[in-house]
């Protein structure tokens, strides 16, 4: 899928990436939907597929990756200035700031993170769309965005995280033995 370059395009990618998560997780029985992973680290060398398993997992790192857009979002238009990652975390340790969500989650039911994401993914949808194209897509159109765009941050909490989640699902149901 092309990289989003416009708010409809945004929006757009980013509900079809969602409800292709949705399907596949809708055509999974309840037992499949609860099992826990049959693949772990051998999958890749990035952290999560160690970390994430089950299905749960993967719907609350969705959820927290929400939760990070939003807090920084309205903290920095309310004049809160924040960077996108909270203190201690930044770009080169988010990998233990996304343990400490997993840590946090394990008690969470996978009917209650369902039910988190779909809330979070509306909100943040909502909150797209209150922004000009201008807003989302123009270099430093906002200060506290860096040298990026606000656009950039809204694709990795959702159409990129989506895609993400979306290959884990699918090395799941590959894998999945009853």
């Amino acid at each position: 899928m092309a990289r989003p370059k416009t708010k409809a395009e945004l929006l757009t990618a980013s509900e079809q990436q969602f409800e292709k998560m949705w399907q596949l997780i809708d055509a999974m029985s309840d037992e499949e939907q609860a099992a826990t992973f049959a693949f772990g680290a051998e999958m890749g060398k990035e952290a999560h597929w160690g970390r994430d398993k089950n299905i749960r997992d993967v719907l609350v790192h969705l959820y927290e990756w929400h939760q990070l857009l939003l807090r920084w979002v309205n903290a920095n238009l309310n004049g809160d200035q924040q960077p996108f990652l909270p203190a201690p975390y930044n770009w080169k340790t988010y990998g233990e700031m996304n343990v400490g969500f997993w840590e946090k989650h394990q008690a969470t039911t996978l009917a209650d993170a369902k039910a988190m994401l779909h809330d979070s993914h509306d909100k943040v949808m909502a909150l797209i769309a209150e922004f000009s194209d201008e807003a989302l897509f123009t270099k430093q159109y906002f200060s506290w965005t860096g040298t990026t765009t606000l656009g950039s941050y809204c694709i990795s909490a959702t159409v990129a995280h989506y895609e993400w989640a979306i290959k884990k699902l699918k090395a799941h149901k590959k894998t999945y033995q009853a």
